[in-house]
């Protein structure tokens, strides 16, 4: 009887982890019900909020009862300057000096910062874009490890009490315009853990890269080389043929999956937006990959049985869509939908087995950016634009607007959903939003 209360205690806890960028497998859904509504200002379904300094972008991750998040602190104590919104400029930010790459450990219950860890402290190696910031990738934990990656600035993992085991130093990762090199923008693609393995993906401008490491100990397991020009998203781990595992990457001249055990290409296409950004999703057989920017922007559903080059090949490509592709965002699939935004906020659903748009809707006037990621839980889509502003979608195959909430601080992190309790992280703070009682 103790045996089965603790499994079942043991998958309770489980189900209410969200140990990376987007949550479990990339899924982007949370358990619980969040609210409907809230507001920053008056204070309405607001549990906490926590004060975080610097300036970061990376998504908070959750496993019991702590939350683990990154920023990068301006040593001079200036408050960095970020322009919102839509626009073209490619301009890096001027060089700011140096800075502390924090690491945080926060109670997830009252908000309270835990512990504090510096794991460098310096000037980074390359600037970053005006939207962006130096601490971009999210952290992934399983429990007993804690990895983070400040790109050049290095990999690095932590125990869950803020011990480092181990650190390593990946080389200069300049992740910036590919057709305007000294255009910096910074490093975005936040590491996985698989298995005992910590993923990373390092597209940048010369000797890119998908490796994977062993997290107890740091040793480099396997490196494949990529040749792509420089990509901003997260690899993803997905069932492949005969139940064998693979890590699935975005990019422009070789979206690919490869051997999770070996790092042995599976299988490689070319993709047609030529800045990647949005994270590989795997539901019912199919790996939806999407990208935009320069010649196109597609939404590709690939069959997981796929090998070889597949470009154009009907038997490994089950559909795909040619101007309807995400540049920022990961969609986010449920139900046999899939739920793509544009940055301009013009959420578009299809229906996954067939590629049958369903509707699209434009979410505010068009004059807001859309950046971070949308995520779900019980019925319930929250997109969130720059200015804080999130918007809440019944999911289905029909658009039904549940609700709209200012947060009263710009976004640009994707959220995370626990036990019904939604986390936003703004430019200054970390909120807990949940129902009140």
């Amino acid at each position: 009887m103790l045996s089965i209360l603790l499994l079942a205690a043991s998958a309770f806890a489980a189900d209410h982890n969200w140990p990376q960028f987007r949550g479990l497998d990339a899924n982007g859904a949370g358990s619980g019900t969040p609210p409907v509504e809230w507001n920053g200002e008056s204070g309405k379904n607001v549990l906490w909020k926590t004060a975080i300094p610097g300036l970061g972008y990376s998504s908070p991750v959750i496993w019991g009862d702590r939350i683990y998040l990154t920023s990068a602190v301006s040593a001079g104590g200036s408050g960095a300057a970020v322009k919102l919104g839509l626009y073209g400029d490619i301009t890096s930010v001027p060089g700011e000096g140096k800075q502390d790459f924090n690491v945080y450990c926060i109670d997830r219950k009252s908000g309270k910062i835990l512990w504090t860890r510096t794991a460098f402290s310096g000037e980074p190696q390359f600037k970053r874009h005006p939207k962006s910031s130096h601490a971009n990738p999210t952290p992934a934990t399983d429990g007993k490890h804690l990895v983070v990656f400040f790109g050049s600035e290095g990999l690095y993992t932590y125990d869950m009490n803020g011990k480092l085991l181990w650190k390593k130093d990946l080389g200069k990762l300049d992740s910036g315009f590919f057709r305007v090199p000294e255009a910096q923008w910074g490093f975005a693609s936040s590491p996985v853990l698989h298995d005992g393995m910590v993923i990373v993906q390092a597209d940048v401008q010369k000797d890119s890269f998908v490796a994977s490491f062993d997290v107890k100990t740091g040793k480099e397991l396997w490196r494949t080389g990529r040749t792509d020009v420089p990509t901003f998203g997260t690899p993803a781990v997905v069932p492949g043929a005969n139940g064998a595992k693979q890590v699935v990457v975005n990019g422009w001249k070789q979206i690919a999956g490869y051997d999770l055990k070996t790092g042995k290409q599976i299988w490689h296409m070319a993709g047609a937006g030529d800045i990647p950004v949005p994270t590989p999703l795997f539901d019912n057989g199919l790996i939806v990959v999407t990208n935009a920017h320069g010649p196109g922007r597609p939404i590709f559903a690939i069959r997981n049985t796929a090998e070889g080059e597949i470009t154009n090949k009907p038997e490994a490509l089950a559909w795909k869509q040619d101007r309807a592709g995400n540049y920022m965002q990961t969609p986010l699939l449920h139900g046999g939908i899939g739920y793509f935004c544009f940055d301009n906020g013009v959420l578009t659903t299809f229906q996954l087995s067939t590629g049958e748009r369903l509707y699209q809707q434009r979410l505010g006037a068009g004059s807001s950016g859309f950046t971070s990621s949308p995520v779900a839980a019980a019925d319930r889509l929250y997109i969130t634009n720059e200015e804080g502003h999130t918007y809440v979608v019944k999911l289905g195959n029909q658009y039904q607007l549940l609700g709209e909430n200012d947060l009263g601080e710009q976004v640009m992190a994707s959220g995370a959903i626990s036990n019904g309790v939604l986390f936003l992280r703004g430019r200054g703070h970390l909120w807990a939003l949940g129902e009140k009682r």
